[in-house]
């Protein structure tokens, strides 16, 4: 993966398509004051260096019968690294766990969880997560409302090349 050093039009293409992925490249070289072709390029080289993971569609979870979130807090008997890898392979293969983040503290693990109803959630709870080798404890909270849900990072397009973390 090589490394690009990121100037302004760079940061204001990934600020531009993390506002909005499906941009057509016309516009967003107008955006980013250049022309076509080379956007075109500075986004390839964008995704190759790894600044550019993917890109997705934001689902309304509603609209498809998932109206509970809950975030599970999770415990595991073992912190040892492979017990630790082995809890993470098996939260790929739970397409209702929506994000997985290893934290330091009292939780080990905090789990997105979505589910049509709060019965779903807890048939997931009790057939799969408990059930899971390692499993010490789980805390469930229930999301209420989401007031924030923004993707991504905050981009200053006008900020200087120390920004980029060199």
């Amino acid at each position: 993966m090589q490394r690009v050093k990121l100037d302004r039009i760079d940061r204001r293409i990934l600020a531009d398509l993390q506002a909005d992925g499906r941009m057509t490249n016309v516009e967003l070289a107008r955006r980013a004051g250049i022309s076509a072709p080379p956007c075109l390029r500075r986004v390839r080289a964008l995704e190759e260096a790894g600044y550019i993971r993917g890109y997705h569609a934001d689902v309304e979870p509603h609209a498809l019968g998932f109206n509970v979130t809950v975030f599970a807090h999770v415990g595991l008997n073992s912190q040892a690294e492979a017990d630790l890898r082995a809890f993470e392979e098996l939260v790929l293969a739970w397409p209702e766990v929506r994000e997985c983040h290893m934290l330091a503290g009292e939780t080990d693990f905090l789990l997105k969880v979505v589910a049509h109803d709060w019965d779903d959630y807890q048939r997931f709870l009790t057939t799969r997560l408990t059930a899971a080798p390692n499993i010490s404890h789980v805390k469930s909270s229930l999301a209420i409302r989401s007031s924030k849900a923004q993707p991504g990072v905050p981009i200053d397009v006008e900020a200087g090349p120390e920004a980029d973390g060199e």
